[in-house]
């Protein structure tokens, strides 16, 4: 039985799935814009009649968007090494915030759960296209390995293997902290930072903490990851002192509590963080204004 019923308004339908699909896959929301509509462009240049015999259109137009991000993904490591610095996934808005952004639809579309975390997504990163992909369809989005077998050109095993080596990946990167705490934590980093108080935010930040940049050459950043609770808090409050009248606001991040720091109504960087025993461990800052722009408010 074909989709001879089946409206281009449940076809459209599908949309959200597929955008939140990408996004996981590619971590970039103009790229998974792009592999979306690829999709569509694909399914709409089918016949008529062979529309009709596909049985679930939403499966098909994922496999579709799956295979485009398999692509995508294959060609990332020869881009990001072109990239200056280094590559951060977007930052998403919460949905209240996103709703007066500048030219974008896609606050219907996000769900925001553990999934789109900056600290998740950066693992997703450590991985192989494959991995990711078996990984993100089956753990996430729960799709059966039969049909990711057909995304991958491999056997149902195999994407059961890949998942498998995934999911160890995400383990060994530690369990994510509960939004409580961590609003807790970036609450007293966003005082101790606009407070300029070295000591404070030594105490806050872990010994070993990691602070990660993402300017993509277009904004003054630190091109190598910082490394270490002092040399952090250190960074952190000469940047105060080169921005006069920097406001840091506390955000929702990718679905959990971070800060945006503004400058005359302008967004000029949104950070993520994550939490270990109430002291932070990462600082994901990114600052290419491309990756902004879902931030940038109407007028």
């Amino acid at each position: 039985m074909g989709t001879a019923g089946t409206s281009a308004v449940e076809i459209a339908g599908e949309r959200r799935q597929l955008i939140n699909v990408a996004y996981r896959l590619l971590g970039s929301l103009a790229e998974s814009e792009d592999a979306v509509q690829e999709a569509y462009a694909r399914w709409y240049a089918l016949p008529r009649s062979r529309q009709d015999e596909i049985v679930s259109p939403g499966a098909w137009l994922t496999t579709v968007t799956g295979r485009i991000c398999l692509d995508v993904l294959g060609s990332a490591r020869a881009r990001r090494e072109r990239y200056v610095g280094a590559w951060l996934p977007d930052p998403l808005p919460d949905h209240a915030e996103w709703e007066h952004a500048d030219g974008t639809d896609l606050a219907d579309q996000m769900i925001l759960d553990e999934s789109v975390t900056m600290a998740f997504l950066v693992v997703l990163e450590s991985m192989t296209p494959a991995e990711r992909v078996a990984f993100v369809l089956h753990d996430v989005f729960r799709y059966p390995f039969a049909e990711i077998a057909g995304i991958l050109g491999r056997t149902p095993a195999a994407c059961k293997q890949l998942a498998a080596s995934a999911r160890r990946r995400v383990r060994d990167a530690g369990a994510p902290v509960t939004a409580t705490g961590q609003a807790d934590a970036v609450r007293r980093v966003k005082e101790a930072w606009e407070s300029k108080d070295i000591a404070a935010l030594v105490d806050l930040l872990d010994p070993a903490a990691v602070m990660t940049a993402d300017g993509g050459g277009m904004v003054g950043t630190a091109l190598r990851p910082i490394e270490g609770g002092a040399r952090i808090a250190q960074y952190m409050v000469a940047i105060a002192d080169k921005a006069p009248g920097l406001e840091l606001l506390e955000r929702s991040v990718n679905g959990v509590p971070g800060l945006v720091a503004q400058r005359t109504g302008a967004v000029m960087t949104v950070a993520s963080f994550e939490v270990a025993d109430g002291r932070v461990t990462r600082i994901w800052a990114v600052r290419n204004p491309e990756k902004l722009r879902p931030w940038v408010r109407d007028g």
